[in-house]
């Protein structure tokens, strides 16, 4: 994965002391006096130098010098350096609790966060999209996890985003990974969330974590949700499509982020940090997140671009083992990738 936020090439030129600034190649030379045109300039009595001791001296200069300079590195780096556009892939994993084995990706979302632009845009992709998986064929793109993480325990997130990269040519530069009981913590610890559901849904094979199922039922309108009814909403698969189920996953993103910006939730927020700790699996370095998380804000839950490869992007077919799967149409599903990922 290539290093991430690099310093412009010219950074630190022409800042130090005592060196003459250089001059742009073909830009003229600043006006100057002629030699010997200037006035001497009279003696200057400098003041006797008060003495300190020179263990306190050094001991200060030693601590304060290189820590100001590198605050002062770091703060420069992080407000004067815009960050590069940053693709990240959210994965919510089929995996329901003392579940220990390989796991697939239930749930695939590219995320990308553009500074420059101003733009924050999430793009759900179905979990049966017939694709080719990097060293094992055709497949369904959420086997791409559970392939790696069979052959090697903690390959599965590298494994996806190279899938994600190879067939929708977008470079993944991070990923975010939670399993079902991660998303009812988190959704719990900041008190439930507001979704407002759009229309009413039903569902009576909803699967439970004993491989059972159950029925279970939503009406239109604003609804308060904890964890499990959160999950529960974001999941069902029944009596609707796949497509459907993805602007779901959106809504409750949305209303999870609605909530951060209630100030009735701020007190959540020490219990929040610690759901997160224990449920979230990322390579997204705090600074990275430091750097980003102001274009985030500014752009809120609101002014993200959410969008779904919808039915007119895939063609329905069955596979030679008889598994329903979309094949996907790229003539339709490139200017989406173009728009929301493209310079």
């Amino acid at each position: 994965m290539p290093d991430h936020f690099p310093l412009p090439s010219n950074y630190w030129e022409d800042t130090q002391p005592n060196r003459a600034a250089r001059v742009p190649e073909g830009a003229t030379q600043p006006n100057r006096p002629p030699e010997g045109d200037t006035q001497p300039l009279r003696p200057i009595r400098r003041p006797r130098p008060r003495r300190y001791r020179p263990t306190l001296l050094w001991l200060a200069f030693g601590v304060s010098g290189p820590l100001i300079a590198a605050l002062g590195g770091i703060v420069a780096f992080l407000l004067f350096v815009p960050p590069p556009r940053a693709n990240v892939l959210i994965l919510g994993l089929d995996r329901r609790p003392n579940e220990t084995g390989p796991s697939r990706s239930d749930t695939m979302i590219l995320a990308t966060v553009n500074p420059k632009g101003q733009y924050v845009g999430m793009l759900s992709i179905p979990r049966d999209l017939w694709v080719t998986i990097p060293g094992h064929g055709e497949n369904r793109i959420n086997t791409a996890h559970f392939f790696a993480e069979a052959s090697q325990r903690g390959a599965g997130p590298a494994a996806a985003m190279q899938t994600v990269s190879a067939n929708f040519g977008v470079p993944v530069d991070y990923y975010v990974r939670l399993d079902f009981v991660g998303f009812v913590r988190i959704v719990d610890s900041v008190g439930g969330i507001e979704v407002e559901v759009p229309a009413p849904l039903i569902d009576y094979e909803y699967p439970t974590y004993d491989y059972g199922t159950t029925v279970v039922e939503f009406n239109a309108g604003p609804q308060h949700m904890g964890g499990e009814r959160a999950l529960a909403y974001a999941r069902i698969r029944h009596g609707s499509s796949d497509f459907k189920r993805a602007e779901r996953q959106g809504l409750v993103m949305q209303a999870f982020f609605n909530r951060l910006l209630q100030p009735s939730a701020w007190p959540y927020l020490p219990k929040l940090a610690l759901a997160v700790r224990a449920s979230i699996d990322t390579d997204l370095d705090p600074i990275a997140l430091l750097r980003l998380a102001p274009t985030i804000l500014r752009v809120g839950p609101g002014g993200v671009d959410r969008r779904v490869i919808e039915g007119d992007m895939v063609r329905p077919f069955t596979t030679s083992g008889g598994a329903a799967v979309q094949a996907p149409v790229w003539e339709n599903i490139n200017p989406v990738l173009l728009d929301m990922f493209g310079e």
